[in-house]
């Protein structure tokens, strides 16, 4: 056979995964019985809220529950979502025919983008991007239209001129708190948006994984929120940071019922289902551990504050994110030369810290590296220990 009749189609629309080169370097260091301070990829490492736990025991052993669900999710479930979004946003949603549950956040986005974007229709994203928001584009036959986003107001300005003069965007992709540069908006970001969306008959999707990991007093907004926004707008919802439930792979699609019925269409040829069980400990979450979610937001404050002024400490000048899990750090002047990757495979071999390189999140993402905060603070402190040292040696070999 020969190597062109191997190659696959989509498959040659992926680059090599960047982030690939760093787990290969930690796994090796770890081999090596070396302690590698891991804030690369954004794993929550608490625990989920026992009585989420003590619920799903309890429904695994009910072999009724052992059986194919169904693939929008069970009806309290879907129900459940949107008591939350009631009570947290003031949004009333149709359970049956606005909320349809996916196997975490990446299901729905990939699925709803295989739904709903046709060969050559074009989706807008913010860039640098989580990878998922241009390559499921790629992989659903769509153009990604990556623009640029120093802040939010630059992008929205952006997104304007092109709705005028084109290429007009089929579908609109945003995320905030925006991961991997931590930037958050305000709800009149949102009516802007949905006003151009309905004004240009484009759709619009947002990503809310992190809603509730928020800062300073701040609270992210919901786009749902809009008056409007149903009518060309869904938002994506994850249980993975709220509620510490990373590896259940419970998350929401909600919002413009023509979307949710096409996500629905799609995934009743692909899946049956989260494991019921799980749906049944996913409706113990929702309804008995908003605590829960604070605790977890206070957690991630404490470690940001620590990160934070560790790296000022150190010389290494950053912005304190007000949202998302996340740290988006510049990379220090004496190596941007190196690049993103570089200086990260520097830094895990000199300093064992492991970060995720900023050229992973697209060609803007260049010049940064992404710290997530997924370490307890006696850990991100022997992290910036290790680092304060590396920077001073760095700089101490440039002066000589």
């Amino acid at each position: 056979m020969s190597e062109s009749a191997t190659e696959f189609y989509r498959i040659q629309k992926l680059p090599p995964y960047v982030f690939s080169v760093v787990n290969e370097m930690k796994a090796r260091l770890r081999a090596a019985q070396l302690d590698v301070v891991d804030l690369g990829m954004g794993n929550p490492d608490g625990a989920t809220p026992r009585p989420v736990v003590n619920k799903l025991i309890e429904a695994a052993r009910n072999p009724r529950n052992h059986r194919y669900s169904v693939s929008r999710g069970i009806a309290r479930l879907r129900e459940e979502i949107t008591l939350r979004y009631r009570a947290n946003y003031g949004v009333e949603l149709d359970p049956e025919r606005e909320a349809i549950v996916t196997m975490g956040a990446k299901d729905a986005l990939a699925h709803l983008l295989f739904a709903v974007v046709g060969p050559g229709d074009v989706v807008v994203t913010p860039s640098p991007c989580y990878p998922i928001h241009q390559y499921g584009v790629l992989m659903a036959e769509g153009q990604a239209h990556l623009l640029p986003m120093p802040s939010p107001d630059e992008f929205l300005g952006r997104l304007e001129e092109i709705c005028r003069r084109g290429p007009r965007p089929r579908l609109i992709l945003v995320s905030f708190p925006h991961n991997p540069t931590t930037q958050c908006v305000e709800l009149d970001f949102f009516r802007r948006l949905v006003g151009l969306a309905r004004q240009y008959e484009a759709m619009l999707v947002h990503d809310f994984a992190y809603a509730d990991i928020c800062f300073d007093g701040y609270r992210a907004p919901s786009i749902l929120q809009v008056e409007g926004a149903r009518e060309v707008a869904v938002e994506i919802f994850s249980m993975s940071k709220s509620y510490n439930m990373a590896g259940w792979r419970v998350g929401f699609c909600l919002g413009n019922a023509r979307m949710i019925a096409a996500l629905a269409r799609i995934k009743s040829y692909l899946d049956y289902g989260v494991f019921q069980p799980i749906q049944i400990a996913a409706i113990i979450a929702l309804r008995e551990c908003e605590a829960e979610t604070q605790r977890i937001c206070a957690t991630y404050q404490k470690r940001r504050d620590v990160l934070v002024a560790g790296l000022r400490r150190a010389g290494w000048e950053v912005t304190p994110p007000r949202g998302s899990m996340f740290v988006w750090a510049p990379v220090p002047e004496p190596y941007r030369a190196l690049g993103s990757l570089e200086f990260a495979k520097l830094l895990l071999e000199r300093a064992l810290v492991a970060v995720s390189p900023g050229i992973g999140f697209g060609p803007l993402g260049e010049g940064y590296v992404r710290f997530a905060l997924v370490e307890n603070e006696h850990r991100i402190r022997q992290a910036v220990r290790s680092i304060r040292r590396f920077l001073a040696g760095g700089r101490s070999s440039a002066a000589g």
